[in-house]
């Protein structure tokens, strides 16, 4: 079947009129087209390098071949906290013509910027944490001259002013101290140089009023007398830098701001302004074998005095240590010792200068109060207190301060005995202890504890039915002599004590009740969950470290029981501290080992006979190894000497 297609209609299509085109001018030639001279590598290395020195002032360290690249590192401002963290982001452009860098510690947050220019301008870095990096500008310092400031030599009153505060004319001429008239006010000009040229100057009225020129450059006062590989000595003031010059030392220079010594231990961004001169200079006391800090006595110029060492590293710092000037004061400065003293005494006390003390770090001269008294036979238990045994006495004496870990077998009476070694103890100096006992309920360590005090059994029956049982009376006295005496460190029933924990409670039982002796028993009861990766000797190791540093830092001494690992084939015989379960660190790293052993079987010998094996003892003073011989009276829970026929 064919389909008729049907004629479609024809469909004029709109005609498009175009409008007028736009008359442009014809492309010029190439003759015509005018390039900007390319700058030559020589030129672009040059401001390289020049940019690289105004980084070098400001405390950062560059690379010159990574320019046009972001580079990571240690904030010089911050040293990037304690973690060292690389938080520093620098920034150079590739031709050299600026550097940009932030801190992004939120603590620190240093950012700033710099830009190389051709000639000797000099420039400082704003900083503000909420500003941008790109809104960052650099400040192009005031070029001065002393004809700019109309200084002029100082007038006859003036020099009698520094007369009578010992500093002579020819000190005054050769730092080009000057006048210059503020107001109707005659001021004093301390003018501050580098290189010989004028960089800033800074005004002292009679009136103790203190400026600077605005818009100048800060810098150290004096900082040309700085040779390098001396020792250089820092001042708070002018005219503490020439007192010392008076004395002899000029290689001294004096911090430039009156706010310097308002700084604090963790300065921010903005309160860090003041020491700016520190980061500008500090090429100056990268070779100084010493640093002498001449500071002020009082609280700022020693806040001025612990922030310098802080940047200038503590390890090559000195500080001067001012005299007295009356029974209740001491000179506040170099110019006050000059002046009250004069330049013999000035000259003393520099040469008398102490290292700058580093936390953790001392000299024995620290220590000679207490290394006299020691020699005096000692004070406060320091030659050991006595177990209460004549047995002992020549092997094992407690000193405050040592860790002595106890072991034996099981049955052997280690917690008693360490309970009658506490009785004696506070029968005879009086010591309150902090008891950490596991093994032990409440009730029945209070029954040993009251039989051993009173030498009465708790109970009339099994055990105690040969002897008469404490009265009612002897309990109650018992009971206050508990609460006075000692103090328990216990945890609930459904929790396992850590080492931290019992440490943390037994701090405040010294603080709280003053307790002198801390008794653990045992090891094996205590919560050992140790980090990842971390053996069984690691955390034995670090744990016993605590523990005397814990004893050590409280004057206490730690009664440690540790129980033996299970001994294959064995016949009797006491074990040694090597036995111990855990680790061959109970015996490396305490200070007195003992092993308590009993006799167990009446074939061989008595059972009441508890034999004190002294395996180790670190001070002689204290003891030294060998055994001792006791009876024990399982009625009260007593120990007595054996008296040799």
């Amino acid at each position: 079947m064919h389909t008729t297609l049907r004629s479609l209609p024809q469909v004029m299509l709109p005609s498009v009129q175009c409008s007028t085109l736009r008359s442009y001018k014809p492309l010029s030639t190439s003759a015509d087209v005018r390039f900007e001279p390319r700058e030559s590598e020589g030129a672009i290395n040059e401001r390289l390098r020049k940019l690289q020195i105004k980084l070098e002032e400001l405390g950062i360290q560059s690379d010159v071949n990574t320019a046009g690249q972001n580079t990571r590192a240690i904030c010089p401002m911050c040293g990037g906290g304690d973690s060292k963290e690389r938080s520093f982001s620098l920034f150079i452009g590739k031709e050299g013509k600026h550097a940009l860098w932030s801190c992004f510690r939120a603590k620190c947050g240093w950012k700033g910027c710099v830009t190389a220019f051709q000639g000797d301008e000099r420039f400082s870095v704003k900083q503000n944490s909420g500003l941008t990096v790109g809104a960052l500008k650099c400040k192009e310092y005031r070029s001065i001259s002393e004809e700019d400031l109309h200084l002029e030599p100082l007038c006859s009153e003036l020099i009698f002013y520094f007369h009578a505060r010992g500093i002579s004319a020819e000190t005054l001429r050769r730092n080009a101290v000057l006048q210059t008239t503020w107001g109707d006010e005659v001021v004093i000009a301390f003018t501050y140089r580098q290189g010989g040229k004028l960089v800033s100057c800074r005004y002292y009225a009679v009136s103790k009023r203190l400026w600077q020129e605005k818009d100048t450059e800060t810098i150290f006062y004096g900082l040309d007398d700085m040779v390098a590989g001396n020792d250089v000595i820092i001042v708070d003031s002018e005219i503490d830098k020439l007192s010392l010059e008076e004395a002899g030392y000029r290689n001294c220079v004096s911090v430039p701001s009156t706010n310097a010594s308002k700084v604090s231990v963790l300065p921010s961004s903005d309160e860090d302004t003041s020491l700016q001169y520190l980061r500008k200079c500090k090429q100056y006391f990268e070779k100084a074998p010493r640093i002498i800090l001449a500071t002020n006595a009082d609280s700022s110029g020693q806040r001025l005095a612990h922030e310098l060492a802080r940047r200038l590293g503590k390890e090559r710092c000195w500080r001067v240590m001012w005299p007295k000037k009356s029974a209740t004061e001491i000179c506040k400065d170099a110019n006050e010792v000059l002046c009250i003293y004069g330049v013999d005494v000035l000259k003393e006390v520099m040469e008398k200068a102490e290292l700058f003390p580093i936390h953790g770090l001392f000299n024995f001269s620290h220590f000679f109060p207490e290394i006299t008294k020691y020699y005096d036979y000692g004070e406060d238990f320091e030659l050991g207190v006595s177990t209460g045994w004549r047995a002992l006495d020549d092997f094992y004496n407690i000193v405050p301060g040592e860790l002595t870990i106890i072991t034996g077998v099981p049955s052997s009476g280690k917690s008693e005995w360490i309970d009658a070694v506490l009785c004696n103890i506070n029968e005879s100096c009086g010591w309150k202890f902090a008891l950490c006992s596991m093994e032990n309920k409440v009730q029945e360590h209070a029954r040993k504890l009251l039989e051993k005090h009173v030498k009465k059994p708790f109970f009339n029956y099994r055990y105690g039915e040969s002897v008469n049982r404490m009265s009612l009376a002897e309990l109650e006295d018992g009971k206050k002599w508990l609460v006075d005496t000692f103090h328990l460190i216990r945890c609930d029933e459904d929790s396992i004590p850590s080492i931290d924990w019992i440490i943390m409670l037994a701090k405040a039982a010294v603080l709280r009740h003053g307790v002198r002796g801390l008794v653990i028993d045992p090891y094996n009861e205590l919560d050992h969950q140790r980090a990842i990766h971390q053996t069984e000797t690691e955390y034995v190791s670090l744990m016993l470290t605590k523990l005397k540093r814990f004893a050590q830092l409280h004057s206490c001494h730690v009664w440690f029981v540790a129980h033996p690992k299970q001994l294959q084939s064995w016949r009797g015989n006491p074990p040694n501290l090597y036995d111990i379960s855990g680790s061959a660190h109970f015996i490396n790293k305490c200070d007195n080992g003992i092993v308590i052993h009993r006799n167990q079987n009446e074939s061989a010998g008595s059972i009441d006979h508890v034999q004190v094996c002294i395996r180790k003892v670190r001070n002689k003073v204290a003891g030294r190894i060998g055994d001792a011989l006791l009876s024990y009276d399982r009625v009260t829970g007593l120990y007595h000497d054996i008296h040799n026929p």
